[in-house]
């Protein structure tokens, strides 16, 4: 039992996928144009047609596969999808000169499916605007301006809606989706950790088989639930590996390794490699380069360990489906790839390993929830993320030790002060807390006074954030105190540095990493 979505290149097509999963729905996201076998091949007991930034009457606009219409399944076209069907079934679409951007007023005029009637505020990104609807539907609400934003034909199941449900500043967004799914398309919530766990399991042993598999374990969450997940589906076949790139945190090294070996109950080799990856990154200040040799010089490392416990067939990898999105081709309907991640966009062609990525298509709360259900301690569960890279993107610019050291006793600083005012804890955080939190080493210098002395020395930037997700992330407010007490120390206890600034930027528009 499933839902499948159409993605025509909606900057929010994966937060549809997000807000259903928290409905507990399984779905996927195709692209538009996926082959039908494709898309059955989970049946659906419904289509859910993302938004979009064409125009359906644009000469190459995205056009709505016939094979949806004819299935007779329930369909929700959502912003450009809503138009998409009007256009589709005899209908009339037109450029607005009132366009709708932003939080907007809409008024429910008639009992329907999805919505209750009154006043709603909801969200909506559109320039062009239904004229006519097709022939057998009928208007279920109206914006402040006039037009039509929201139809229905109860007799065939097909609904429209032009503004987003599934973006939080939609008020009742989230139920709207529930009638949907649980009510019309009458989609069990089964979508939970345990099945999520069962299903993987038997996935894992299917692809493996009796071969020995070789798990890339950084400490994080992502990597350490997936080598449980492999763990518990082949049991001795994993063998794991942590890579000391010369990219970590301050102690983080040894901190991984004093936990992963309780924590996973399996054997963790320890492989420093900071040289090569330091002498592999001299020079290279492109963020792009940067994710792509770490990405080619792990999996040399990686297949060189497995020369030594019997050639090892299968890699596993803790790639999570934000990593998926941010690295799409641009092919991916109309979207655009935002960057690469080192486990996405940069292995290199000719790896000689076969990828086991179990929580590919999971998002970061559900890979939590797994976690849980896996028995993983809390405190590794709900550790901070941390990105592959490490702090080759945290270090912008060009990457040396003394840089690398600057940043991370910054870096430690201010994580400290955050736990100490117990603000770094996603899950039982206080209000103002921090989902993740870092500093970040600006390639900037700038002249300040110390000892009555001039300074011309480096930038620190704070970064922190509040997220359920990672998908979207909001800057987090934290108190004026503790950031006061953070750049104090930064600047009298790491060399290099006088100056700290704080980014007060969310996502979207700017990502949570600087690079």
């Amino acid at each position: 039992m499933s839902i499948a979505i159409l993605d025509f290149g909606s900057q929010y097509s994966q937060l549809i996928a997000r807000r259903l999963r928290e409905l507990q729905v399984y779905c996927e996201l195709f692209p538009w144009h996926t082959e039908q076998a494709i898309i059955e091949a989970i049946h659906p007991q419904g289509y859910i047609l993302s938004g979009g930034p064409s125009s359906v009457y644009d000469e190459n606009a995205p056009t709505l596969p016939e094979f949806v219409i004819n299935s007779g399944l329930p369909i929700l076209g959502i912003c450009y999808g809503m138009q998409l069907l009007v256009h589709h079934l005899g209908g009339e679409v037109a450029a607005s000169d009132a366009r709708e951007y932003g939080f907007t007023t809409v008024t429910v005029i008639e009992d329907n499916a999805l919505t209750t009637r009154g006043e709603h505020q909801v969200w909506m990104s559109h320039g062009d605007i239904v004229r006519q609807l097709p022939p057998g539907f009928s208007q279920t609400a109206a914006s402040q301006n006039g037009i039509i934003a929201a139809m229905e034909n109860a007799t065939t199941k097909v609904f429209g809606l032009q503004f987003h449900p599934e973006v939080s500043h939609t008020s009742g967004g989230l139920q709207m989706l529930k009638y949907f799914t649980h009510g019309v398309c009458a989609v069990a919530a089964t979508w939970t950790a345990d099945k999520i766990i069962d299903d993987a399991i038997h996935a894992i042993q299917t692809q493996v088989g009796d071969k020995h598999v070789l798990a890339a374990v950084s400490g994080g969450v992502d990597s350490s639930v997936a080598a449980a997940l492999v763990h518990r589906a082949v049991g001795p076949q994993l063998h794991a590996l942590f890579v000391d790139n010369g990219l970590l945190r301050k102690n983080e090294r040894q901190q991984v390794e004093s936990a992963l070996r309780n924590q996973l109950g399996t054997d963790i080799e320890i492989v420093d490699a900071s040289e090569r990856f330091l002498s592999a990154l001299k020079s290279i200040t492109d963020p792009e380069q940067k994710r792509h040799i770490i990405g080619e010089t792990f999996i040399r490392v990686f297949e060189e360990y497995a020369q030594s416990i019997d050639h090892a067939e299968f890699l596993v990898q803790g790639t999570i489906y934000p990593d998926v999105v941010e690295s799409s081709a641009p092919d991916r309907a109309q979207a655009q790839r935002i960057k690469s991640h080192h486990n996405v966009g940069g292995l290199p062609t000719d790896m000689q390993f076969g990828l086991v990525e179990p929580l590919r298509y999971l998002f970061k709360d559900e890979v939590r929830a797994v976690g849980e259900a896996l028995g993983l301690p809390h405190d590794l569960v709900w550790r901070q993320p941390f990105p592959g890279p490490g702090l080759a993107v945290r270090c912008l610019g060009a990457i040396n030790r003394e840089r690398l050291d600057t940043l991370r006793d910054a870096d430690h600083i201010f994580r400290e002060e955050l736990v100490q005012a117990k603000l770094l804890n996603q899950k039982e955080g206080t209000e103002g807390s921090a989902a993740q939190a870092f500093a970040v080493l600006l390639p900037v210098q700038s002249v300040g006074v110390m000892g009555d002395q001039r300074t011309y020395r480096e930038v620190i930037a704070l970064r922190a954030v509040s997220s359920d997700d990672f998908m979207t992330a909001d800057w987090a407010r934290l108190p004026h105190d503790l950031l006061a007490r953070a750049a104090t120390r930064i600047v009298n206890e790491v060399p290099g540095v006088n100056r700290v600034v704080y980014d007060i930027t969310s996502k979207p528009p700017a990502t949570i990493e600087w690079e």
